[in-house]
């Protein structure tokens, strides 16, 4: 049909489609805005709400001390561990230092070294001293992080308890609120899907088409394709359903139409050639033409032949002869197209207007 359409009126329609697919987009982009802020209707819920108001913070906060003594404990082990070592060494290094100092003195027996011997002795004595502080160190800060990790295993333990008893609760009213989000999220889609069903039937071909248009496209891509990423893991049967009762409704009124369709096919062709030819619009005649097709029975007829006067199949005369120059034109023709002598009504019907928005 676009082929019999004016220039300007192809343009016009193209316009009024773009009208439509924006109309659609920005409906989409509200409706996307809508539908993910829909669970902040909700209050949000987490697992410390169905756990001991009383308990919980006390242990967290016993995990969180013994945390940071484990890890001063950990640092000053570190630190008696350094001292121990210079401890070590030093006793070490005084040891080998006396052993060679004794037994030049066993070789010499001199008796004015014995002050210098006890001297030495307890030098040693007191480096021996300073290891066993050291290790005793070590001990003690070892024992500090080992009861520093004790109790926050045992305040975790305690506490994984408590969040083991109350996740049964926490994941029931989980489950609660995303129903709920559900049901609003469908009840804003589903008035939107029935509201596009009663456009389509009764509007779709109204002066306000791309904006019934618009809604439609909007409605069909809210419900199944903005709703996906937030549908629970039972949404799909929920989509799925509707789905199948559109297709089915749809398939029935498509199969209802075909039928009237039909049963007005027959009821046309068995009116007189000059009625039916003066019935059919005037655009969609002559785009059936263009397409080899006959405008009243639309079945396909060869009219390249130059012959071909009658449609074969129900009998509409296709082509005429001006009644001033008595060239072949078409029958639907409202001008000759050789002396530009207009179409006597016996010859052409009367220009009709094309209802805005078909095709």
């Amino acid at each position: 049909m676009s082929k019999s359409l004016r220039l300007s009126e192809k343009w016009f329609r193209r316009g009024l489609w773009l009208v439509a697919f924006l109309f659609a987009w920005f409906l989409t982009g509200l409706g996307s805005t809508i539908v993910g802020d829909l669970p902040q209707v909700e209050q949000e819920r987490t697992l410390d709400d169905f756990m001991d108001p009383q308990r919980t913070p006390e242990l967290r906060r016993t995990i969180d001390v013994a945390r940071r003594d484990a890890e001063e404990a950990q640092a000053a082990l570190e630190q008696a561990q350094l001292r121990h070592q210079t401890a070590q060494a030093s006793n070490r290094a005084a040891r080998e230092t006396f052993s060679n100092w004794l037994a030049t003195r066993q070789a010499t027996r001199r008796p004015d070294q014995d002050d210098e011997l006890m001297a030495r002795t307890q030098e040693l004595d007191q480096l021996r001293l300073a290891e066993r502080k050291a290790l005793a160190e070590i001990e003690r800060q070892r024992q500090a992080a080992l009861d520093a990790r004790q109790a926050q295993s045992g305040a975790q333990a305690e506490l994984q308890e408590l969040e083991e008893a109350a996740r049964d609760e926490y994941e029931g009213a989980m489950r609660s609120q995303e129903l709920r989000v559900f049901g609003y999220r469908l009840a804003l889609t589903l008035p939107l899907l029935a509201v596009a069903g009663w456009l389509f039937k009764k509007h779709r071909k109204g002066p306000s088409w791309p904006f019934v248009w618009g809604f439609i496209f909007f409605a069909l891509f809210a419900f199944f394709v903005e709703l996906v990423p937030y549908l629970p893991s039972y949404g799909g049967y929920v989509r799925y359903i509707v789905g199948i009762v559109l297709t089915v409704v749809g398939g029935r009124y498509a199969i209802a139409a075909l039928q009237r369709y039909l049963e007005r096919q027959k009821q046309v062709e068995a009116l007189p050639d000059n009625q039916r030819r003066q019935g059919l619009d005037y655009d969609l005649a002559q785009a059936r033409l263009a397409k080899n097709v006959c405008p009243g029975c639309e079945r396909p007829v060869d009219l390249k032949d130059g012959k071909t006067d009658f449609c074969p199949h129900c009998g509409l005369c296709l082509f005429d002869h001006c009644g001033q120059c008595s060239s072949r034109k078409s029958a639907f023709a409202r001008y000759c197209f050789c002396c530009g002598a207009a179409a006597k009504p016996s010859e052409a019907e009367p220009p009709t207007v094309s209802p805005v928005g078909t095709g």
